[in-house]
């Protein structure tokens, strides 16, 4: 399924030895009201591996713990934005980001993507104005293409022209295989225009339930009133052990294990797609991440199969619940990350056969 992570790669010993440490040595400190940014500790943490592995501009002042990119999204859309102003959005792109752009009362100008990623020129050309973009750089969902040098240029400059803000989720830059990981986009912003969200979601479990912002610094205290508001400050206990977890190696160590793994998966889908499909079939997006796209052949229609594939205990994500505009691009998001590689052959094979039902 899309989302889903290796989960029994996890190295739940080592996890469970912290874990158990932090509860049994609880300081009273740690049971007051926080800092709504986080803690001080974790966030010198997330600053270093930003830093190093993303090539974010930032310090621990400007890193601010939150609930997942969710949440980041939201504070971010309620500190920048107002109820009407327009923001640009991939198209197609995150459903999840779009709802929550939606609530905010935005007016969503969906942006065409190719294979340099997000169009510049088409969303100047929509409305040159926009208060806002919304991107996902280094791994577009779904499509999977990364923005080229140009086009960061090109919509950094934009921004900075019309006095607009850019948020980048970052949300699965970690794994690429071809290549080594694509800079952020942030670390590029020499204007302070960019929002930086980041999630433990995809590299770590989803159920965590932390992510972070990096913020320009003198946005810092209209994001603290802001999380101040919405639910004071984030839970202390797990902060205390991703902290360790970071700092004592394991986190660097699980993404290169967990590469080499959705690295082989990866290779593994896309061998099997051409054996049972041919070269007919089209795949999007193999290069990073731990989802690929298929674009369907003909008049097939993902939402019908994607439900028959459920019926059958296949699931397939359709492509186009992702575009706002009419005539989407009909496909299928297959998620490889939480499927044992020797199980991908015959997922593959079951897939053949449901979209043989005509």
């Amino acid at each position: 399924m899309v989302g889903q992570v290796a989960l029994e790669n996890f190295p739940f010993a080592v996890w469970s030895k912290l874990v158990m440490r932090h509860s049994r040595r609880v300081r009273i400190s740690s049971l007051h009201f926080s800092d709504p940014m986080g803690s001080a500790d974790f966030r010198e943490s997330i600053a270093a591996y930003l830093r190093t592995a993303r090539a974010v501009n930032c310090e621990a002042s400007q890193i601010m713990i939150v609930s997942g990119s969710q949440q980041a999204l939201e504070i971010s859309a309620r500190v920048l934005l107002d109820p009407g102003n327009a923001v640009w959005v991939e198209e197609p792109g995150y459903r999840l980001a779009q709802q929550v752009l939606k609530m905010a009362g935005c007016q969503l100008i969906p942006v065409s993507v190719d294979n340099e990623g997000l169009d510049v020129a088409d969303g100047m050309k929509q409305c040159p104005k926009a208060r806002a973009a919304y991107v996902t750089p280094s791994h577009q969902f779904p499509l999977g293409v990364t923005m080229s040098a140009s086009r960061r240029l090109q919509l950094l400059d934009w921004a900075q022209r019309t006095g607009s803000w850019i948020i980048e989720d970052d949300y699965d830059s970690e794994y690429r295989y071809a290549n080594m990981p694509i800079a952020s986009l942030q670390g590029l912003d020499r204007n302070s225009r960019v929002i930086y969200i980041g999630t433990f979601s995809k590299t770590l479990f989803p159920s965590l339930r932390i992510g972070f912002l990096a913020i320009p610094a003198d946005l810092v205290d209209r994001f603290v009133a802001v999380r101040h508001a919405m639910d004071v400050y984030p839970a202390h206990l797990h902060q205390a052990v991703l902290t360790d977890f970071i700092n004592q190696g394991h986190f660097s160590r699980h993404i290169r294990r967990t590469r080499q793994i959705y690295s082989e998966r990866r290779n593994v889908l896309v061998e099997a797609i051409a054996n049972e499909f041919g070269s007919g079939f089209q795949v999007l997006g193999a290069d990073a991440g731990m989802h690929l796209v298929t674009v369907l052949p003909g008049r097939l229609q993902d939402r019908e199969i994607s439900e028959r594939a459920a019926q059958d205990n296949l699931w397939l994500w359709p492509l186009s619940p992702c575009y706002l505009t009419k005539n989407p691009r009909q496909g299928l998001i297959l998620g490889f990350g939480s499927t044992a590689a020797h199980e991908i052959p015959n997922r593959v094979r079951q897939m053949r056969k449901v979209l043989a039902l005509k």
